[in-house]
């Protein structure tokens, strides 16, 4: 016979045995969607970058903003950046953020016009805002809590952490003369620019960073526009292009925004929450600053090789201009978040230009 205290020692074995394969099997057992925590109850996130980190301004600054949120909560919540590509496709972050598939991504909101019309008007709008104005209308004019509306419903964060001025208009292997020149272009194009160029003739895929060079060199695309002039050096476009067009009529601004998802963004303090927008606020301002300190060194650079950088003549601007607004006030009577949005814009437009009309001075 069992004696009463082997029997009791069987029970608190027992006991012990249930606790310890409860808190092995705890961690497989937990989603994705919630914090990953470790020692000294730190949290990571998985984050998914829409662009290379090898890319100055449209990459790196992930980077950057990663590193002050691990500074300002002292190691409390880390996030591993992966590159595009590597855990989802960049142009599928925010559906991977929503499905949890990942905690976190760093993209261009522009990617999701397909699905949600509205949320290219956070990326960039063709003769839109300049970049300061954009980000006075995010903080002070509505954008923010627009922006929160639309991706809450989807169980998504939106923040804005990048901002970069215009881009250049494309690169193009001919001269441009007028719009004639771009019936049956085939040309990369992203947002509602390309739905405005497509409209004077030309042909318009959208293609990752990653792969546009080899298009353009083998003939498979005969013009991109991508980004910068600092960004497209590196990705080499001024090898197999002769003729870089300004201005960026398509982007006059564009943002970039750390989305998060609901349960990994609730899981956080306050103060934790404080660091990440934070350090989004202060990724915006540096992103600008070192976007606009970049490009006059690309530009010569690109004198050197014999790149020809032009002005858009005149009467391309003009139908740009006018198929643009075209697309706007279709995709508004279509939408009405979209409209929504944009009414908000151009509200605060209105008012702004008051403003920058008197105090900026145009000429130099």
């Amino acid at each position: 016979m069992i004696s009463s205290r082997e029997a009791l020692a069987a029970v608190i074995t027992a006991f012990l045995v249930g606790i310890l394969l409860s808190l092995a099997v705890r961690p497989v057992a937990r989603g994705v969607g919630e914090a990953q925590r470790g020692t000294g109850e730190s949290v990571r996130w998985r984050l998914s970058s829409a662009f290379g980190t090898n890319l100055p301004t449209l990459g790196d600054n992930v980077l950057y903003v990663s590193e002050r949120i691990n500074a300002g909560s002292g190691g409390r919540l880390r996030l591993e950046v992966f590159e595009p590509g590597e855990i989802v496709p960049a142009f599928s972050i925010v559906d991977a953020v929503r499905d949890e598939k990942l905690q976190a991504g760093y993209t261009w909101l522009g990617y999701d016009q397909g699905k949600i019309a509205s949320s290219v008007l956070f990326g960039a709008v063709p003769f839109g805002m300049e970049p300061w104005e954009y980000s006075a209308w995010w903080y002070e004019g509505g954008g923010r809590e627009l922006a929160d509306e639309l991706y809450g419903a989807l169980g998504v964060k939106a923040i804005l952490c990048g901002l970069i001025g215009p881009e250049s208009a494309g690169w193009f292997r001919y001269e441009l003369r007028d719009p004639a020149d771009l019936r049956g272009l085939k040309i990369r194009f992203a947002g509602l620019g390309g739905k405005a160029i497509q409209r004077l003739g030309a042909s318009v895929t959208m293609l990752p960073g990653g792969e546009i060079f080899q298009a353009l060199e083998k003939g498979a695309i005969d013009a991109t526009e991508f980004s910068l002039p600092a960004v497209d050096q590196r990705l080499g476009l001024d090898r197999v292009a002769s003729f870089n067009y300004f201005p960026g009529w398509h982007q006059p601004f564009t943002a970039f925004h750390l989305v998060v998802g609901q349960r990994a963004w609730a899981q956080l303090d306050e103060a934790m929450r404080s660091v990440v927008e934070t350090a989004c606020t202060s990724g915006a301002l540096r992103n600008f600053s070192r976007a606009e300190a970049l490009q006059g060194a690309a530009l010569s650079d690109f004198a050197e090789k014999g790149v020809s950088t032009k002005t858009l003549p005149v009467g391309i601007l003009q139908e740009l201009r006018r198929v643009s607004a075209e697309v706007l006030a279709e995709e508004a009577a279509a939408d009405d978040t979209f409209a929504r949005v944009l009414a908000s814009q151009r509200e605060f437009s209105a008012d702004y230009t008051r403003w920058r009309s008197l105090a900026y001075p145009r000429a130099r």
